[in-house]
């Protein structure tokens, strides 16, 4: 069978604004109950509840210290706190405000146990811990922002009384804050002052340990004004007398060194590098004479031959100053010697003397380092002592000194007029914005749930099939409303595409099915029925649903003889057909059903009424059960020449549906298409103009614009015009 659209499963299915605001005209009654139930009951607590008032106090609070703030014995005494340890604090006195350290005087203070146990009709007075929870929750604490200051907010259903709590445990509080600490002080006093007395006899007992250890060690006043200290072990002479002792020990090394070098050299690199060490003006006299006259030596070679008188006597010469010279050398390096020895036992006595005196000073430093230490300790003790002193007495003047700062009433709570509690209009309000929310929520939740067929395009996308027609709800039997009627343009629109889908004109047995019960495919199948037949086919419709008969009723017909007599061969065909008011159409009612006529319509007998029929009639239409009931339905289905599935919009699960679909194609019925039914057209406009209120509404306009008065009413457009329009 060939189809008038080609369907594409898509991934996803998405919704658009306009399915939203469908879901939600759909579903308005939900969103109206929910809406009402909520927004009433919100408006009828709030005029029920009982008015409260609120009255605040506001305070000024400081951070005191603890019990006695700690003494720093280098640099004195600092305390500085963050902003994350003053939220903290902030927190704590929040919980002490509302502790019973404070709220148990406030309950005394005003009674509350006897007012409250008046107030609420109780026997006596109230319990402590009752009243103190009542109390507790009538309380609010709140902090102004980057502020030291709170408002204590007290609730009551009478304004003074609630003006009064605030202003109690405002004053509890402070007065709270106050003898905490004057306690405090009282104990930190207490504390110091013993402690005082320790340090004392401390010190005491200490300076006569240190007197006598300095008569042992025989220390002088001068070398205690001097300053000891066991830091270092060397004295300052002891340092003086290494200095002498390295100075001299790198005079020796450098003249060992001069002396090495000159050893290792010749003769000839002594004569030319000894005075550089140590000048000598004979020796350097005689290297000068040795000079000039080798250079005479030297000029007189050029003229005479060595036998020559004169170079003979310049030999000689310079014979006798070398030896001059090689003694003198000689001599020098002995006075280096000896000058490199004497340096060499300096070195060593220096060394020698510097070891006894650093081994005097270590044993002096260990005898004299127990009476350092003490000396030390007694001097810290002496400090510490002091800077307590000095702390007693600032602590004893900060006592003296009223302390209404730390918890300062800024504003006192004063009766208001107006209660705080129920805001009736907020209320109100609220209610109505919950109400629309939860009414929507529901709605949508309903819609969640419901898996029913809704739009055309969950027929196509879940069913792969084409929506042959949409009837609206409420339909009557156009039998008796005539070609007129509202509903009937929806019917022909139905015709036509089924007229379209048919294409063979010897395909002209029709049934409608449906997955279950009371989905109007009785009605469908006969408005359809009377559609053709007033278009001026002989048609026929037969009603195959043997166990629950209907359109006989309709026809107002009986149903004593009809499709069973036939099939069991107790009447003829002419004696079984009924005629209707329509000429043209014709009605063949189900008969009584004898318990020996199960499965007659799989019968021959059918088979051979079914061609039968299509020989005398242009269309043959037959009603059947619910095809997911009994297997009439599907044996109709494989008998006719086309099948409509006809789906209650609503009503029953999407899978019942597809199901009873499957079913159709699996017994080789040819399935034409679906047909919505019972679609709310004013809930949703998505089917609007799938049905005649269009066309209707627009010939009213005209009437009305026209301003005829004949009433008379334009008939509606047959199917031949929508043949040719499509």
């Amino acid at each position: 069978m060939e189809t008038t659209k080609n369907f594409e499963t898509p991934e996803e299915a998405k919704l658009h604004f306009l399915d939203y605001w469908r879901i939600i005209r759909v579903r308005k009654a939900v969103v109206l109950a929910v809406f009402l139930l909520v927004t009433i009951t919100t408006a009828l607590v709030t005029f029920i509840l009982p008015p409260t008032f609120a009255s605040t106090a506001r305070i000024s609070i400081q951070r005191d210290t603890t019990d006695i703030q700690s003494v720093n014995l280098g640099q004195g005494s600092s305390q500085s706190y963050n902003a994350y340890d003053f939220a903290f604090w902030i927190q704590t006195e929040f919980e002490k405000i509302q502790s019973k350290m404070i709220l148990y005087p406030v309950i005394t203070n005003l009674e509350l146990n006897v007012k409250w146990a008046e107030k609420y009709k109780e026997g006596g007075a109230l319990r402590m811990d009752t009243t103190y929870g009542m109390l507790k929750r009538q309380v609010d604490i709140i902090q102004s922002p980057r502020t030291s200051l709170l408002e204590i907010k007290a609730f009551s259903d009478d304004a003074t009384e609630a003006a009064a709590i605030a202003n109690q445990i405002a004053d509890v509080y402070r007065q709270s804050r106050t003898n905490l600490w004057s306690e405090m002080s009282s104990r930190g006093l207490e504390a110091l002052n013993i402690e005082l007395a320790s340090q004392t006899t401390a010190i005491t007992n200490l300076q006569k340990h240190v007197e006598a250890m300095k008569s042992a060690l025989g220390i002088s006043d001068v070398e205690i004004q001097q300053g000891m200290s066991v830091a270092t072990v060397e004295s300052e002479a002891l340092r003086k007398q290494d200095a002498v002792r390295i100075e001299a020990r790198a005079d020796y090394e450098k003249l060992n060194t001069t002396y090495a070098q000159l050893a290792n050299y010749t003769r000839v690199e002594i004569k030319r590098s000894i005075l550089t060490v140590t000048p000598d003006a004979l020796l350097g006299s005689l290297l000068q004479l040795l000079s000039t006259e080798e250079g005479k030596l030297a000029q007189m070679t050029n003229s005479f031959s060595l036998d020559h008188p004169d170079v003979k006597g310049v030999r000689g010469t310079i014979g006798a100053l070398n030896n001059q010279v090689d003694e003198k050398v000689a001599g020098i390096m002995i006075g280096l010697k000896v000058n490199l020895d004497a340096k060499k036992a300096q070195v060593d006595t220096l060394t020698m003397e510097r070891d006894l005196a650093k081994t005097n000073d270590i044993a002096n430093a260990i005898a004299r380092a127990p009476y350092v230490q003490m000396k030390r300790e007694l001097e810290q003790l002496m400090l510490a002592r002091d800077k307590l002193k000095s702390r007693i007495l600032e602590e004893k003047v900060q006592a003296a000194i009223p302390k209404t700062g730390i918890v300062q009433v800024i504003d006192r709570a004063e009766p208001e007029m107006r209660p705080v509690k129920p805001k009736k209009i907020l209320n109100i309000m609220l209610g109505v914005v919950v109400g629309l929310a939860m009414g929507v929520g529901v709605a949508f939740f309903i819609e969640y749930l419901d898996t029913s067929v809704k739009t055309i395009d969950d027929v196509e996308r879940a069913m792969q099939a084409a929506v042959l027609g949409v009837i609206p709800q409420n339909v009557g039997y156009l039998i008796s409303e005539g070609a007129d009627s509202p509903h009937a343009e929806a019917y022909r629109v139905l015709r036509t595409n089924i007229l379209f889908a048919l294409k063979d004109p010897k395909l002209n047995t029709i049934t409608a099915v449906s997955a279950g019960a009371g989905e109007g495919k009785s009605t469908t199948i006969f408005n359809l029925a009377t559609v053709f037949a007033q278009n001026g086919s002989r048609v026929i419709i037969v009603d195959s649903d043997l166990r629950r008969p209907s359109l006989h009723k309709i026809l107002k017909v009986s149903n004593s003889v009809g499709l069973t007599n036939y099939l069991l061969k107790q009447n003829s065909l002419e004696e079984v057909i009924q005629t209707t008011p329509l000429a043209t159409f014709d009605f063949l009612p189900s008969g009584k059903l004898p318990s020996s006529s199960m499965g007659v319509l799989s019968s021959a007998q059918m088979k051979e009424l079914i061609r039968d029929l299509k020989r005398r009639y242009d269309y043959v239409f037959f009603d059947s059960p619910p095809i997911m009931g009994v297997s009439d339905a599907s044996i109709l289905a494989s008998e006719v020449d086309a099948v409509m599935q006809v789906v209650q919009y609503r009503r029953y699960p999407q899978p019942m549906t597809i199901r009873a679909k499957q079913m159709i194609e699996k017994v080789g019925g040819n399935l034409l298409g679906i047909v919505l039914n019972n679609i709310s057209m004013a809930s949703d406009e998505n089917y609007y103009y799938y049905s005649s209120g269009y066309y209707y509404e627009d010939d009213k306009n005209e009437e009305a614009e026209s301003g005829k008065s004949s009433g008379k009413k334009r008939p509606a457009k047959d199917d031949s015009d929508l043949e040719a329009k499509s």
